[in-house]
């Protein structure tokens, strides 16, 4: 689990460079790279404020993959309150 102060979604990655998706951590945020196909979908998720897995690793992987969760939760109206 990683804790971030911004999300970037990048539309940008190509289908032929043989990845699902990609993230890193860039500054004190994380940034993910998805297709364009797959921005389309993300879009979709937040107009309908639906939950949504983004799976990031290579096409054809042997090892573990990491995942993007995006989750609407209850609204905390007592955060950073004052």
């Amino acid at each position: 689990v990683t804790g971030a102060s911004f999300f970037v979604f990048s539309g940008a990655l190509k289908s032929s460079s043989g990845f699902l998706a990609k993230s890193s951590i860039v500054e004190d945020g994380v940034m993910v790279q998805i297709t364009a196909e797959n921005m389309d979908s993300l879009r979709q998720a937040l107009r309908e404020m639906k939950d949504f897995t983004i799976t990031c690793g290579k096409v054809v992987a042997e090892d573990p993959q990491e995942h993007v969760h995006i989750q609407w939760v209850e609204d905390d109206k007592n955060f950073n309150k004052g």
